[in-house]
């Protein structure tokens, strides 16, 4: 039994990887097309399509509707490398995996929102042409967040740009930092329970 939860374990591996590398070169639109992408399209599409009809998650243009499919197989992946491993799994162990399986969605946001404000960030250092269509969209998904962080720590309805990305960078970055310590912590506790 233990070797079949291996193979299941290896098998949503590369299909998490798969699904990863269809995601990467969906990035580049029809500047990347062929009988490779058509393999992996229909590879990935029907459980990625899954998640997108039910959970309807696109914001600005992206569909984070990936997000909580790659977790699942993440999270599937985990259990079956356990089963794979040892005699059985505690209730314990599944509620922190769940605390973590959780977590990794809002972080991965939250990465994302760095990365953004990064980019954002140096666009404005290097003067770029704020009315270009890639600018646009870098300040319809970076605005919301600037926006609210600075009411936050400063009250203010408008601030200066370069203090909102600041604020928000380092808010960010706090936010987590401080949610893997704390996140980490319970699930180590929740784990440990005898149930």
């Amino acid at each position: 039994m233990r070797f079949i939860f291996g193979i299941l374990a290896l098998i949503t591996g590369i299909y998490s990887l798969i699904i990863f590398v269809r995601i990467i070169l969906s990035w580049f639109g029809d500047m990347v097309s062929g009988r490779f992408v058509e393999i992996l399209n229909a590879i990935t599409d029907p459980y990625l399509n899954w998640w997108r009809e039910r959970l309807h998650l696109t914001f600005a243009g992206f569909d984070f509707s990936v997000i909580p499919a790659i977790v699942v197989l993440s999270f599937a992946q985990n259990i079956f490398k356990i089963l794979s491993i040892s005699e059985g799994i505690t209730l314990g162990f599944m509620l922190a995996q769940v605390l973590l399986t959780i977590w990794s969605i809002f972080s991965f946001i939250i990465v994302f929102f760095i990365i953004v404000i990064v980019i954002r960030t140096i666009g404005y250092l290097n003067n770029s042409d704020v009315y270009s269509p890639f600018w646009g969209f870098i300040d319809s998904v970076t605005q919301p967040i600037l926006y609210r962080v600075n009411r936050i720590f400063t009250g203010d309805k408008v601030g200066s740009i370069l203090r909102e990305i600041i604020l928000s960078l380092i808010f960010l970055v706090i936010f987590l930092v401080g949610g893997n310590f704390l996140v980490s912590f319970l699930a180590n506790l929740i784990n440990k329970l005898p149930i």
